[in-house]
């Protein structure tokens, strides 16, 4: 039962980001040997291989991202440790990515970005605080006691 399908849109949307931007990436290597030209004196052998070597890097950090959320979806637990920090890592990239396309690449890209960063911040936000200090989540199985009101206060 998918209680809260924000966790799964989120893995999937990552996952896809990470082949995208690893293929684009790659790509553009790929653009830079065939062109065979200098920018600036750099030899084009190595503005190659960093623009692949980067796509794979920050394809592998989307992947890992988008398997911290997939965690998150199959738990229905709120992300911890690293994982929590990773995913608030990918929001703020998103962000900062998404104020440089506004300018250079227009603004469907710049949606995208914003897109993917109110996701993520929705996850994180959804299932804050949704872990009891005991393990488990706020609701109670049917075993349980039935919990009972305080009792009233008395007057001197």
């Amino acid at each position: 039962m998918v209680r809260r399908p924000v966790a799964w849109i989120v893995a999937l949307v990552l996952f896809a980001e990470a082949f995208g931007i690893a293929a684009l990436q790659w790509f553009l290597g790929i653009v830079v040997d065939n062109q065979d030209m200098s920018l600036a004196g750099l030899d084009p052998d190595v503005m190659s291989l960093s623009s692949k070597i980067g796509g794979v890097a920050f394809g592998l950090y989307f992947a890992l991202c988008g398997l911290i959320a997939l965690l998150v979806a199959v738990r229905d637990r709120t992300p911890a440790g690293l994982g929590r920090l990773l995913l608030i890592s990918a929001a703020v990239v998103h962000g900062v990515l998404g104020a440089f396309t506004w300018g250079l690449v227009g603004w469907h890209a710049f949606l995208f970005m914003v897109v993917v960063m109110g996701l993520i911040v929705l996850l994180l936000m959804t299932y804050d605080g949704q872990q009891r200090p005991d393990g488990t989540d706020g609701e109670s199985p049917a075993t349980d006691a039935p919990v009972s009101p305080p009792p009233a206060p008395t007057t001197p």
